[in-house]
């Protein structure tokens, strides 16, 4: 019994010494990609076995395989070792990503086999997108194709920096050193501007094994290291997910009893300490970490990957969608984004097209504002040229420029994978149409932070009795919509409330005097409108603003700043008969007669809002009796009411 024991013990000391060797080894993500056919799962499946990682069971079943769907006659057909879909089998090729883990005395490896048919490439920016190496497989008898062309620019594209130029199946072609040397010196040549620190170029033949493990004696004019060989040693020179700044996306907050209130989710960088200071980055709200907690007890410190409950020292307003931060390093915040787009969908991409974005920290509404330009990758002459266009096809790559329904917390992709990438998806089908690399933000000043401030919009209403609300007065020039802004405002001010108009023309006097009647300007001046009279909001006031706002989704910025807010829809509908015929100011005159361009209601369109809060008719009755509607659906929505007399609180 005792040598039973002392066995055991043995055994168990054996496997935990062998768990922490290979703990601390280092690890290397690298992916194959290249051209269909070109041995990219032959390759992996040969690295695999001559890593001796394989049980005999595995190698007795890929024997059985290889008889019945190989495609190397009497050999092992190694690719089946990958290649798991019925689909990939039947056809011979990769349609899926396929993901292995091996390891060898000196490095840990996780490998992706990534498809090499054109349709299949979004799946190829999915195994691209964590891997610190591309292994560009080559037909020896082929040369570069269209597709080793494209890999390579995306494998550059998402970040990676180390390649090894696999040319593959140079036994058919009776190991030429002529042509590896000629196949080597074309992919220098259009590699040149794609940013890479190593392309190590290797003849190889995947099939048999020739320098793959060790040199081959089949081509003695190859004096360079062997593909396992410089796998094992090739220095990366990307962060590790731990050195990098801390980011940590609030995936769900945690309230299982009244005691307790933790933010959870999955260190996507970095690590955290308990007692480190930390800041929410869209709100600039600081606190510190109390707890740390797992599902196996209580950490002192949490590093990238790990799932996680943070537990902060203060109460705080953090929702699902926040990322937290150290104070020092904070991301970048922004609602307008440059980013390139990796086209997937069969439809094309046009400009104007609107599309859930999907990133690691949050999931916000976007317009694809402009297609800024697409990159040629298939012109040899002028390769990776930026050309005009106003659309993208499938698999074409391209920079967009991006307006966000709510601002997002983001890193440029070159500085954090994690934080900066994304996904498209279609708002109708829910089907991914793109992947997407942020660049930067649109923002001028995007290195500024949001401030957090110690008194809180609610303590400022809850000073002033009331209720904030913005109350958006639409309609034609002279509709009656300033006249009956201005005598509610009155009316709203005898009875105590704390008001503020904006009204367009004396904004134009003053806040937006630099501004035309262009498009793009009167989208501006709305947007100064709208951003304004949030911050009134969040001093306690009730605003009134009177504009026209003719385009409909500069209305619904209006409202989506409001957020939280009562935001009231007023449209004060009155026939541009009636508007022309009180024109005091002779601006239908002039624009009829050509003196005033793009007047809305003449030559400029005015977009009807759908379903307003208020349908006022302006022919219908006095300024005094549309205040009364008004005033009614104020009461009926308790902004005239006192908030001690409500008890309410925001």
């Amino acid at each position: 019994m005792t040598d039973s024991i002392t066995r055991a013990d043995h055994s168990d000391a054996v496997i935990t010494d062998y768990l922490e060797a290979q703990e601390h080894k280092s690890h290397l993500r690298f992916l194959t990609c290249g051209s269909v056919d070109d041995g990219k799962s032959t390759l992996i499946g040969r690295l695999l076995y001559d890593a001796k990682t394989l049980f005999e069971d595995q190698i007795s079943q890929l024997h059985q395989d290889s008889r019945n769907h190989g495609t190397a006659g009497d050999d092992i057909d190694f690719a089946l070792l990958v290649d798991g879909l019925e689909a990939e089998r039947e056809q011979g090729i990769t349609i899926d990503v396929a993901y292995r883990f091996f390891a060898t005395p000196k490095r840990r490896f996780i490998v992706a086999d990534t498809p090499g048919h054109l349709q299949y490439t979004r799946n190829m920016v999915t195994g691209a997108s964590t891997a610190d190496l591309a292994i560009v497989l080559v037909d020896a008898r082929k040369g570069l194709l269209e597709q080793t062309r494209r890999h390579s620019f995306i494998a550059s594209l998402l970040g990676i920096r180390h390649i090894v130029l696999a040319v593959n199946k140079i036994d058919l072609i009776g190991y030429d050193e002529v042509v590896f040397n000629q196949i080597v010196q074309d992919y220098q040549a259009f590699a040149q501007g794609l940013g890479f620190s190593t392309v190590q170029a290797i003849p190889v033949s995947a099939r048999f094994g020739d320098n793959i493990r060790t040199a081959s004696e089949k081509m003695p004019w190859y004096q360079g290291p062997a593909l396992l060989e410089w796998l094992e040693t090739v220095a990366t020179d990307s962060k590790a997910d731990t050195e990098q700044d801390f980011r940590f996306p609030v995936q769900y907050v945690s309230r299982p009893h009244a005691d307790f209130r933790g933010f959870a989710g999955t260190i996507a960088s970095g690590q955290v300490s308990v007692g480190d200071e930390i800041t929410v980055a869209r709100s600039g709200v600081s606190s510190a970490i109390r707890y740390i907690v797992t599902a196996d007890g209580e950490l002192e410190t949490a590093h990238a990957g790990q799932a996680v409950t943070l537990v902060l020292e203060d109460e705080r307003d953090i929702s699902r969608g926040d990322m937290l931060a150290h104070p020092q390093s904070r991301p970048q915040v922004s609602d307008r984004l440059a980013a390139k787009l990796v086209w997937f969908a069969p439809e094309p991409l046009r400009a104007g097209r609107q599309y859930w974005l999907r990133s690691q920290t949050d999931q916000v509404s976007v317009t694809v504002n402009t297609l800024n330009y697409r990159i040629d990758i298939e012109n040899t002459e002028r390769q990776f040229a930026q050309e005009p266009a106003d659309q993208l096809q499938m698999n074409e790559i391209g920079q967009v420029a991006l307006q966000l329904s709510a601002p997002l917390a983001f890193d440029p992709y070159g500085q954090n994978r994690a934080t900066g990438s994304f996904i498209l998806i279609d708002r109708l089908t829910n089907a991914t149409v793109a992947a997407g690399l942020i660049d930067h933000s649109l923002r001028k000043a995007s290195h500024i932070h949001v401030q957090a401030a110690k008194v809180t919009p609610a303590e400022r209403a809850e000073q002033k009795y009331q209720k904030p609300a913005l109350l958006w007065f639409t309609g034609l020039s002279g509709s009656g919509k300033s006249a009956l802004a201005t005598v509610l405002e009155q009316r709203l001010h005898l009875a105590g409330k704390h008001t503020f108009i904006l009204d367009g023309d004396n904004l134009r006097h003053g806040l937006n005097s630099d501004l035309g009647f262009s498009a793009e300007e009167r989208s501006e001046n709305i947007r100064r409108v709208a951003e304004t009279s949030r911050l009134m909001l969040d001093a306690g006031l009730i605003v009134l603003v009177s504009v026209i706002a003719p385009l409909a989704q500069d209305r619904a910025l209006g409202r989506r700043l409001a957020g939280d807010y009562d935001f009231i829809e007023i449209f004060v509908d009155t026939p541009l008969e009636l508007c022309e015929a009180r024109d005091v100011k002779g601006l239908y005159a002039k624009a009829r007669a050509g003196e005033i361009r793009d007047f809305t209601g003449i030559d400029a369109p005015y977009e009807r809002p759908e379903a307003p809060e208020l349908h006022l008719r302006g022919q219908t009755g006095s300024v005094d009796d549309l205040a009364d509607e008004i005033e009614k659906y104020l009461n009926q929505r308790g902004l005239m009411h006192s908030l001690v007399d409500e008890g309410w609180s925001i």
